[in-house]
């Protein structure tokens, strides 16, 4: 798949947003890629979970997990390409943690899926728990890695597409000196 078609994608669905972000992980960002709407379009998620499915086909996966809410969708999709099981974690009391009786067994080969990658604290808290339940973690695989390839998991990092999108510390922000309004994705605005 080439850049130019993962980015085509990106427009199309609406993921690629610009303003003055809250990330997820606390930094700013003047750009915010939204890939959860990637997966309302079956047609664009079969496409970019095909591709990074392709990267690891030669990887004896066994297993694909992802992260609840945000690699749900994802871990079943590249899961489905690859011809494996797929499961997925989820906070219990603040803590990632496996539910539902799914399962790790000692020695399974792994796949930590997410769609977007900035500091990779999600990815991290879901390869801790494979580890702890025995698997080998054979790589992450992401749709966006917003780190431009500089992340290290410790294991393979395969991306659809990378890209060197910059984020500050709040202290830091420019966008915040200019005084442009601060937006955290996906929250409301409720009034009481």
């Amino acid at each position: 798949m080439t850049k130019e078609r993962v980015l085509e994608i990106l427009k199309e669905a609406g993921v690629l947003q610009e303003g003055h972000f809250l990330l997820t992980s606390g930094r700013h960002s003047e750009k915010y890629l939204q890939c959860a709407k990637i997966f309302q379009y079956t047609k664009y998620s079969e496409e970019l979970c095909a591709a990074l499915a392709e990267k690891y086909k030669d990887a004896g996966v066994e297993l694909v997990i992802g992260p609840a809410i945000g690699a749900i969708q994802m871990s079943y999709e590249v899961s489905r390409h690859l011809g494996v099981k797929n499961i997925f974690a989820e906070r219990e009391n603040g803590e990632m943690t496996l539910r539902r009786n799914f399962e790790i067994t000692p020695g399974q080969r792994v796949l930590v899926v997410e769609d977007v990658v900035t500091t990779g604290g999600s990815v991290r808290e879901v390869i801790d728990i494979v580890k702890k339940h025995g698997g080998e973690v054979v790589g992450v695989g992401v749709v966006v890695d917003r780190t431009g390839g500089k992340i290290d998991f410790g294991v393979p990092l395969e991306s659809v597409i990378s890209l060197d999108v910059v984020s500050y510390e709040p202290d830091d922000c420019p966008l915040c000196r200019e005084g442009k309004p601060l937006v955290k994705p996906g929250s409301r605005n409720l009034k009481i």
